[in-house]
């Protein structure tokens, strides 16, 4: 989202959050609207930004009772700057795959935000970036050096670009799809094929705004095409490797989800719930000691390939799946092998 400075009786406002309603939208009081948007934000908070008149439909400021309109866009200013453009260089350890003057791949830990954001506004991963690195060249979205990027709970591998060419060359390989993206992922019930493709438009859930929803008419979101080959069954769960022909948010969670298969101890899309198997006090005991030892969406972003933007190397990295999902791994390999010696 681009800062805009916006006069109101002669003081500077800065837009920090901007939402065109839907053509589908019901009335629905601003303040709820809103709490459907802004991840961490009180409902108390957003009253008092209203009262303050920091709440703009259509650029007049309204109460907090203001009914949203179908295509109302909706900002709210404050007298001081995003925090995200006021990025504090941080001294976090990173986990460096592989560095030169062009680019950086890193191995991101599970539990680490990509890029400041409501609520986030320090040990993310750019604040890292901007300690380690000078003069990162900043995205379409002012976000230093970053080309994709991975959900918070998700690990694994992502390319840094440390110059604006590399930001240039990269970004188009990721546009033009030529990058090799493989995700495992750990999902409820047993995928019956051995391997497919989810094909389904993907955009933000009209019923609730943190999760993204597939419409498969095509009639909203942007086009997203995933392909998986299974790797490893367990009667209840089942491993599944993913490549990603595009990358949409949440791509692997909702199209997963879609299908009837949620993603492993996925809170927002329902997966931290006993989704598969039996009702039996010992299974519930034992998937909930699963959720204990991954707490958090069972997915890793393993393998990452793209062309080196000054040699014009394909360059691919691996990385480690992570001791979390491993030890889940490992619990229902030997659930799974009891299960059968007892039939």
């Amino acid at each position: 989202m681009s800062v805009e400075e916006i006069n109101t009786d002669n003081e500077e406002f800065y837009e920090h959050f901007r939402y065109v309603a839907h053509v589908g939208q019901e009335p629905l009081r601003v303040d709820k609207f809103l709490m459907n948007f802004i991840e961490n934000a009180t409902r108390n908070k957003i009253q008092q930004a209203a009262k303050a008149g920091n709440v703009l439909v259509n650029d007049v400021a309204v109460k907090s009772n203001y009914k949203v309109k179908p295509n109302d866009v909706v900002r709210v200013v404050l007298s001081h700057p995003p925090h995200e453009n006021l990025l504090v260089a941080e001294d976090i350890a990173l986990d460096v795959l592989f560095e030169d003057d062009q680019v950086m791949v890193v191995n991101k830990p599970a539990g680490m935000v990509v890029h400041p954001g409501h609520g986030n506004y320090s040990g993310t991963l750019v604040n890292a970036l901007i300690y380690h690195i000078e003069n990162l060249p900043t995205n379409s979205n002012e976000r230093p050096g970053l080309v994709h990027r991975i959900d918070k709970d998700t690990s694994g591998l992502l390319v840094v670009a440390k110059t604006e060419f590399a930001m240039a060359h990269l970004s188009k390989q990721f546009y033009d799809r030529t990058t090799e993206r493989l995700y495992y992922a750990l999902v409820w019930g047993n995928v019956e094929e051995d391997e497919g493709t989810i094909e389904g438009n993907i955009g933000r859930s009209l019923k609730n705004r943190l999760q993204m929803s597939v419409f498969p008419e095509g009639d909203f979101g942007k086009h997203a095409v995933t392909h998986f080959k299974v790797i490893e069954r367990f009667s209840y769960v089942t491993l599944v490797q993913c490549k990603l022909e595009t990358g949409r948010t949440h791509q692997i969670r909702a199209h997963f989800k879609h299908i009837g298969h949620t993603l492993f101890n996925d809170e927002r899309y329902g997966g931290d719930a006993i989704l598969k198997g039996t009702t039996f006090t010992k299974y519930k005991q034992f998937v909930e000691n699963c959720f204990k030892v991954l707490p958090r969406q069972a997915l890793h972003a393993k393998t990452l390939g793209f062309e080196h933007p000054t040699t014009k190397e394909f360059l691919r990295f691996n990385s480690e799946i992570p001791q979390d999902i491993l030890e889940c791994l490992e619990k229902w390999r030997t659930y799974t092998m009891n299960q059968k010696e007892e039939h």
